[in-house]
């Protein structure tokens, strides 16, 4: 049983106090991203709208002596990290009261889009501890060391001739995400992926945009497992359509078999799911944007990279993070597999200046290891 809490330290939290780099202006163009179509409430409260209230769960899985849950709390961020609100959620998160609760939130941040039939027939299938537990099989592991080390990979051009991939395949776990294309770069960016971050929107746009640089399908692989960012109904159906071995039934996707993403290999014990508790929490204390004083406030959320690396920074006692935006980000292509370059892209829905600085203090801080290569 789960238990809500009213956490005491109070949000919005300040913007982080480093060097900025130079400022993009911001696109008022249509994200990259489509609609959500769900109805919002009539109104709403500022309280109800960041909600720094959260389910509480799980303690860290090592005794790891350096591990970033202890170190956290003897830096800057301290008092905003919270070691236990969930990073996943699973069958047992689900019941009547949490639905009231959460449905009050919308997008990535609650349960406000999908109703609770739809809720129930997908994380009813999330009952294992495969599906409550990130790192479900490190007990299992032979010769296991104290401390999880984990590279958590974005896809930036920073890494194209890095020949960072040894080095990544090194680690005890590999994150990677949406546009993940390994064929032909893994001297850059290895070879293994434990872990892929996606959200059904952002892995058919993935699918979509990069066909023609190589990127069929996730990667697939025994180790492979898929954690769902859920935005949207879609993804819980997405979700259940896989572990039922059916197509989907409704929706964009619908007649689309899961096979196509995922390959054969569909059991429940494959998938996870983001918490929105989780992804409301990195919100409104690590990545509270100016953006949501601003008419963007609906559509804005962290990136599908930027929750994968915090949600690393919450799991992993050791993360070294790759292909994620440096001061020098404009010396690079927007990914490491483009063949012409193409600057990075500045939309409403994300701050990735933002992101780039918390990074940066991240790094400063000794909490993560970044890839830069100035």
């Amino acid at each position: 049983m789960t238990e809500s809490v009213q956490q005491k330290t109070k949000p919005p939290v300040e913007p982080l106090k480093t060097t900025k780099p130079p400022v993009e202006p911001l696109k008022t163009t249509k994200p990259p991203v489509e609609p959500q179509k769900t109805t919002k409430p009539a109104k709403s409260t500022e309280l109800d709208f960041f909600g720094d209230k959260y389910t509480t769960d799980d303690v860290p899985q090592t005794s790891c002596p350096s591990s970033i849950q202890k170190k956290v709390l003897h830096t800057d961020f301290g008092e905003r990290f919270l070691a236990n609100v969930p990073v996943l959620q699973w069958a047992k998160h689900l019941s009547e009261p949490e639905y009231e609760r959460l449905r009050h939130y919308y997008g990535a941040y609650g349960w406000g889009g999908p109703d609770f039939k739809v809720l129930q027939s997908a994380l009813g299938l999330l009952n294992t501890t495969a599906n409550r537990r990130l790192f479900d099989d490190w007990e299992k592991r032979q010769n296991r060391s104290q401390c999880i080390r984990c590279a958590v990979v974005g896809n930036g051009g920073i890494l194209n001739g890095s020949k960072k991939g040894h080095e990544i395949d090194q680690n005890d776990y590999v994150f990677r995400t949406n546009g993940a294309i390994i064929k032909g770069f893994e001297e850059d960016v290895g070879t293994r992926t434990s872990f892929y971050t996606f959200s059904t929107n952002t892995l058919r746009n993935s699918l979509r945009s990069y066909a023609g640089l190589g990127f069929k399908a996730p990667p697939m692989s025994k180790e492979t497992k898929y954690v769902f960012l859920p935005d949207h109904d879609r993804d819980y159906i997405l979700l259940r359509a896989a572990v039922m071995h059916t197509a989907i039934e409704t929706g964009a996707e619908r007649g689309v078999d899961p096979k196509n993403y995922f390959g054969d290999d569909t059991t429940a014990e494959k998938f996870k799911m983001y918490h929105p508790d989780f992804v409301r929490y990195l919100r409104n204390r690590f990545l509270h944007s100016k953006t949501l004083n601003t008419k963007y406030k609906d559509i804005y959320r962290p990136s599908t990279g930027a929750v994968m690396l915090l949600a690393a920074l919450h799991t992993c006692d050791e993360v070294n993070a790759y292909g994620f935006m440096t001061l020098d980000y404009r010396n690079y292509s927007d990914h490491y597999y483009d063949k012409r370059f193409h600057p990075v892209g500045f939309y409403a829905n994300h701050d990735l200046q933002m992101e780039l600085r918390l990074w940066q203090q991240l790094h400063k801080e000794g909490l993560i290891k970044l890839y830069m290569r100035s």
